[in-house]
């Protein structure tokens, strides 16, 4: 299915005006609805035209005006084939497929994880691979911005409920079949009536300000799949139809893949194979033909089924004698009655071969501009046996109006249809004849390309030890690579504390190679994370746009994580959004490293959040931008940070993801105040050990007195605890570490919070008397402390999944009203579990004790701690709260932006975010003062303490 647009050239056929359709004149024994105006098919009669290959369905007066070419030759209209990138299979609801305008949910289907397209399994080999081309640079073309112009990618059917024509202002969506027109960059949607009508040039509509506009974008020049670009899981691809068992007849092998074939007594079921591969791999199709029929009826039939458009006198029908010797011997069909004599082996339909008459001395192929932008499609050329590809170059080369004896400056790129990637660089000696299938034929086309290459080849690669040197971790690539001399031209950032590193290379061929290699490469029993990353160009940015990076943790908020994704892929560029569980954030700060003015949009629970500030910290030394600001949409459990910066409380899965774009666009950006939590351990002297010789017995000493090695740091951006709310968050942790596969539902964590914090009230009271067995000092003044058992430093006026431990009565003259960004932390006491459970439950406060810009607290014996709801047990010693140099900006969602009134502030927290346990290269879910960071949850953010009180 494809429709007249940018991407369409109707000269690469010879069509009518039917748009290569089948038309016959039928009548309906249903209600049936054209698909080209959308009315119902009115008459005694029903009478109207159906598409005997697509099912495309219109009334008589509306043959005239149809925009949408047949599934039969939609695949070969493409100029520029871009391949999707499939879901697993499943039943679609709502939605309709695009090649034979069926609905989806009468059989296993998949959709593109990047536009709009949807597909029966059974349909899949027909998909046109027409999905958005994100990345349209040329170096030598598009100079200047506003020399480049963006055409609109319209795609047929499955539009929005409630979709206006842009044209006549009325509905042009459809519930009952696959019509109407929308534009994938835009989301602007018409009628096909009206749909020639609109502007052939896109501005990206509302999201134009945060789009990454494709003709700033290079991808690598490689033999590797879409999805690997696109850092997008590797799903079960859709495949041709293939018998397993050649034995036996199944009743799969009757499937045409638009209607079921019945057997009936006076018809013959056939397989079709269209070359010797196809054979090889058990790869058909099946026709039903009369039993009587001819040697032309039959190669018709296998014609239609294999929708070829051209002139049936070049192709031919032959019978396969012996299947087992592919390439072997075949016998011709002979009239009057050819089926008569057709050889079926047992319990298996008659295999029949479509052939190709080619002069095997000669031909015409078709040689195409494409990312040349010459004003032609493709030239057509005479080619014999002696023409080798560096000739045909050079012809094509004057044919596009350039110079034919630069052929050394240009590639000629073999590329499948069926697939829209690159298979592979054709060798300037190799001959031009070289066909095996009817299907190759068809699908595979040539591309002129230049040899300079815009790309910069980088390669990100994760997982590796950490804190390691630079010389260390190329000899642990080169012996990953099996080289002597290093392939790449330079390493670098290298991301100590992650493990991870940018390695450039200077051409593509050396890039794949590289990827192949590491891809399935295993390091100290970790698998790599190997991604190539995109280029931007930041000259061909608008000057008003600031690009919005999305980084999603698909685990939180259980699948909505992984709808949210997808949802974004769809209205922006699939390259500006990111999964952090493949290399975390730092791969799409990476990427945006040159863009001088951009936003971010985190999509998790606080422990993501952290985690992207985190990452901001250590990336924008290189940056271009050095302090974007940050939006959050919440899919964890507490959410404090986004309830204070109106976010809301959790993301439910009702909202609308374009709404939530709209919504960045406006917001507004705020401060928000970090902090530097210091934990130094006391002191403390070791009993006398035998020890060898005096120096050892000094270097002991140095090693124990050494301050330094008592000292480390977390950031915090939300709250510190410790005590008895410390307590309760630790005992949570350490059983969900022990059993994460039980802790995966927020109903269930809420049980398990309960449970701890009884066992606290009445039996564990380990915090009893914490007022006198601590010290604290709040701006170097010493603070006498009330009865408590546990002490909470905000940062936020939202904690544990929104409960305000500081409460709302105004003290003027003793406190300031808090902010976070007034540089002041609010010091509350929490006087035992009750109290802890009033406060999540909203019945009361905390005691206030103090506000003041610097905290210590003094221990003199072991204490659980947690800093932005990730705890642990601290030795005795000093913790210091002072303000962090590392401020971050932030976005505030704007009062007049909020949808739904009052009550999308109310929105319902979503379910837990599972276990800690996630992929490596991911900072674990506790946090590691020992290499001073605060790290999430791997696979979602962590639960609040106190959480089961709500």
């Amino acid at each position: 299915m494809a429709t007249e647009g940018h991407n369409v050239d109707a000269n690469l056929l010879t069509l009518g005006r039917d748009h290569g359709h089948y038309f016959q004149k039928k009548t309906f024994g249903k209600p049936t609805y054209c698909h080209h105006c959308c009315d119902k098919i009115w008459g005694m009669l029903t009478q109207g035209y159906a598409c005997e290959v697509c099912n495309f369905v219109c009334h008589e007066k509306c043959l005239k005006t149809v925009v949408s070419y047949c599934s039969g030759v939609a695949l070969q209209l493409i100029k520029n084939p871009v391949a999707h990138t499939w879901s697993q299979p499943g039943i679609i609801k709502r939605k309709f497929c695009c090649v034979c305008r069926k609905r989806t949910d009468e059989a296993l289907s998949v959709e593109c994880e990047v536009c709009e397209y949807y597909v029966h399994v059974d349909c899949s080999d027909l998909a046109v691979s027409d999905c958005k081309e994100a990345a349209t640079f040329v170096p030598n073309i598009d100079k200047l911005q506003n020399s480049v112009v963006q055409y609109h990618h319209m795609r047929e059917g499955n539009l929005p409920k409630d979709s206006k024509c842009v044209v006549c202002r009325k509905t042009c969506f459809s519930t009952e079949c696959l019509a109407g027109m929308r534009c994938e960059w835009c989301g602007q949607t018409a009628h096909a009536l009206c749909y020639r009508q609109m502007s052939k040039e896109c501005d990206f509509g509302v999201l134009r300000k945060i789009m990454l506009q494709p003709y700033s974008l290079t991808i690598p020049r490689t033999e590797l799949p879409m999805e690997q670009l696109l850092n997008i899981t590797s799903h079960d691809q859709p495949q041709s139809r293939k018998v397993s068992s050649p034995s036996k007849i199944q009743a799969d092998d009757v499937s045409t893949g638009f209607d079921d074939i019945k057997e009936k007594e006076d018809m013959e079921i056939l397989r079709i194979f269209d070359g010797n591969s196809s054979l090889r791999s058990q790869i058909f199709r099946t026709a039903s033909v009369p039993k009587t029929s001819s040697v032309q009826q039959i190669r018709d039939a296998a014609l239609r089924r294999f929708h070829i458009i051209d002139n049936p006198e070049n192709y031919y029908v032959t019978q396969l004698v012996n299947e087992d010797c592919a390439g072997g011997e075949e016998e011709s069909l002979e009239d009057p009655v050819p089926l008569r004599n057709v050889k079926r082996p047992e319990g298996r339909r008659a295999q029949i071969f479509l052939r190709y008459r080619d002069d095997p001395e000669k031909d015409v192929v078709k040689i195409y501009g494409g990312w040349l932008r010459v004003p032609v499609t493709f030239c057509s050329l005479a080619v014999n046996k002696d023409t080798l590809v560096q000739d045909a170059i050079s012809q094509a080369l004057e044919k596009f109006g350039l110079d034919g004896n630069t052929w050394n400056r240009y590639n000629l790129i073999e590329v499948s249809l069926d697939r829209g990637v690159a298979e592979r660089t054709c060798n300037a000696q190799e001959n031009m004849l070289q066909l095996d299938s009817l299907r190759r034929y068809h699908v595979v086309r040539f591309y002129v390309q230049e040899k300079e290459d815009p790309h910069d080849h980088a390669v990100f690669v994760g997982n590796l030890p950490v804190s390691l040197a630079q010389r260390q971790y190329e000899r642990i690539l080169l012996k990953l690579l099996g080289a002597k001399e290093k392939p790449f031209t330079a390493i670098g950032p290298i991301y100590f504390e992650y493990g991870s590193l940018v390695i450039t290379f200077n051409t593509p061929k050396a890039a794949t190679a590289a990827v192949q290699k590491l891809q399935n490469a295993v390091y100290e029993d970790k698998k790599l994370i190997v991604l190539c990353l995109p280029n931007v160009q930041p000259q061909m940015l608008p000057e008003d746009g600031e690009p919005l990076l999305v980084l999603v943790n698909v685990k939180s908020g259980g699948c909505q994580g992984t709808e949210l994704i997808q949802s974004f892929r769809k209205l922006l560029n699939p390259f500006q959004v990111f999964d952090v569980l493949k290399g975390g954030p730092l791969v799409g700060l990476y990427v945006f490293r040159n863009i001088p003015k951009y936003k971010i949009l985190a999509c998790g629970g606080d422990g993501t959040i952290g985690w992207v500030l985190q990452c901001l910290d250590i990336a924008k030394q290189d940056a271009a931008c050095f302090s974007p600001p940050c939006g959050i949409v919440p899919l964890g459990t507490g959410n404090d940070l986004a309830r204070v910066l109106r976010w809301g409380g959790g993301y439910t899965g009702e909202e609308n993801p374009l709404d939530i774009l709209k919504d960045v666009i406006e917001a507004d950006e705020v401060r928000l105040d970090r902090w530097a939590v210091v934990f130094h351990e006391e002191e403390r002297s070791q009993p006398p050990t035998q020890v060898s010789s005096s120096s050892n017995t000094v270097e002991s000493e140095q090693t124990m007195n050494n301050p330094e090695d008592q000292t480390s740091m977390i950031i915090m951006n939300n709250y510190f605890g410790i005590g008895i709310d410390a307590d309760v968050c630790l005992k949570f942790h350490n059983k969900r570490d022990a059993n994460p596969e039980k802790f995966q539902s927020r109903l269930f964590n809420k049980t398990q919070y309960a449970k701890i914090g009884l066992q606290k009230m009445f039996f564990e009271r380990t915090c009893k008397d914490l007022w006198k067995r601590i010290e604290l000092e709040v701006d170097g003044k010493p603070i006498e402390l009330p009865n408590i058992e546990g002490i909470v430093v905000l940062n936020l006026l939202s904690w544990g999944s929104g409960a305000n431990p500081w409460g709302t009565a105004k003290e003027e003259g003793v406190f300031q009203k808090p902010t976070h960004y007034d540089g002041l932390l609010e010091v509350v006491g929490i006087s035992d579990v009750s109290r802890l459970g009033l406060i999540q439950s909203k019945l009361a406060a905390g005691i206030r004790i103090a506000q003041g810009g610097s905290i210590r607290i003094t221990t003199h014996e072991e204490w659980p701690v947690q800093v932005d709801g990730e705890p642990h047990i601290q030795p005795p010693g000093t913790i210091t709260i002072l303000k962090s140099a590392l401020r971050a900006q932030m976005l505030k969602k704007a009062k007049k932006s909020r949808r739904g009134g009052a009550a999308s502030a109310q929105v319902r927290a979503v379910a837990s975010e599972g276990s800690p346990s996630g992929p490596l290269g991911v900072p674990s879910s506790l946090g590691d003062p020992a290499h001073g960071k605060s790290t999430p949850d791997a696979l979602g953010d962590s639960d609040e303490e106190g959480d089961a009180f709500l």
